[in-house]
């Protein structure tokens, strides 16, 4: 079983909380779907025959954002009177 936490965007209630957790539990294989409305993320664990891509693509056909992390983002703070 894997399990993925997402960040969702464009959920302004508890209406939308629990349209996107009953959407992501119908999906064949998802064991679990809890969207935590004031973090704006959803946990969702599911078997092997079920996929993340098809599990964004859900929550994205109903209306509402899955982002994305930026991977290897640098930051460069200068230090000192340069």
């Amino acid at each position: 079983m894997d399990s993925q936490t997402l960040s969702i965007g464009g959920m302004t209630c508890a209406a939308c909380a629990g349209r996107i957790e009953k959407t992501v539990r119908k999906l064949e294989g998802v064991t679990t779907a809890t969207v935590n409305l004031a973090s704006e993320k959803l946990f969702v664990e599911y078997t092997g025959t079920q996929t993340l891509t098809s599990i964004k693509d859900a929550v994205v056909k109903i209306g509402y954002q899955v982002l994305e992390k930026p991977k290897g983002t640098t930051v460069t703070i200068p230090i000192g009177d340069a």
